[in-house]
């Protein structure tokens, strides 16, 4: 990663240490040095590696850690993920932030790495949306593009996406999208979410880049690309499950925004050893 959240990385650590971590300041001395290595428990996509280290050498800057792997590696079940040197009561006591931060997000890359797979034989660009544990959203994002596939916007100031409730509140999608024009860049393209035909041909009549199938069913998906013909990129969101990937993406379809690549992804098995 080009920029770490060291703020995100100092709040876990602040709320794991409190006061001091009073077992391991206990039993070991200050000037006591150690090594230890993190292992895979199972096969992964690695993402994180930047962040744990980091959490490490804010305790210790001297800690050496050193790693045979990089973000979006594929990692074999009993490897060694990374090796750590330096002050023991760093490692031991970093050692848990520092696991939560690489399990959620190989957790992440791992999951995002199946859903790839099932479209490696498509065209169709795989993507995200904001559904991402507040605070976490660059680091959940970077997971999902280390696992292979794409971000959708960051956040509500890169992006316009006029959804449902934008469109009641404006009075209807012309309006909403005349509204947004008057305002944006040239550079910035707008999206609109239909969920039926007469909403597709009102966002075409409106000129919109991108038209967003919202819990479409396979039929009606078909159906919206042929009317559309390529007059706009077509994303289909919504509900989307890794076993409807296949079919959906034989509709023709440019993008498939699916939430679960963040919010439905569990941690992987990761620990640390002393040696």
């Amino acid at each position: 990663m080009t920029s770490l959240p060291t703020r995100l990385i100092d709040m876990a650590l602040a709320e794991d240490i409190g006061t001091g971590d009073i077992t391991t300041d206990y039993l070991i001395s200050c000037d006591s040095q150690g090594r230890g290595i993190i292992v895979a428990k199972e096969d992964l996509i690695l993402a994180g590696l930047d962040i744990a280290k980091t959490v490490f050498q804010r305790l210790d800057p001297q800690v050496h850690l050193q790693s045979a792997y990089k973000d979006g590696a594929e990692v074999v079940c009993g490897e060694t993920v990374l090796q750590l040197e330096g002050s023991l009561r760093a490692l031991l006591t970093a050692e848990r932030p520092a696991l939560n931060f690489l399990q959620h997000l190989s957790g992440i890359a791992t999951h995002v790495r199946t859903y790839v797979k099932a479209l490696q034989h498509s065209r169709v660009r795989l993507v995200d949306t904001r559904k991402t544990t507040p605070g976490w959203r660059v680091l959940e994002k970077y997971a999902v593009r280390m696992g292979g596939a794409h971000n959708h916007r960051m956040g509500l100031f890169d992006g316009v996406l006029i959804k449902d409730n934008h469109i009641a509140a404006c009075g209807g999608i012309q309006q909403a999208v005349a509204a947004a024009r008057k305002q944006i860049s040239h550079l910035i393209k707008i999206e609109i979410e239909v969920s039926d035909l007469a909403g597709i041909h009102e966002a075409l009549e409106s000129g919109v880049d991108v038209i967003m199938l919202d819990n479409m069913d396979i039929a009606h998906i078909r159906e919206a690309v042929s009317v559309i013909k390529n007059r706009a990129i077509v994303e289909v969101s919504g509900g989307v499950t890794l076993n409807q990937l296949s079919d959906l993406a034989q509709t023709g379809v440019d993008l498939i925004s699916v939430g679960a690549l963040t919010h439905s992804a569990r941690a992987v098995d990761l620990s640390m050893r002393i040696q």
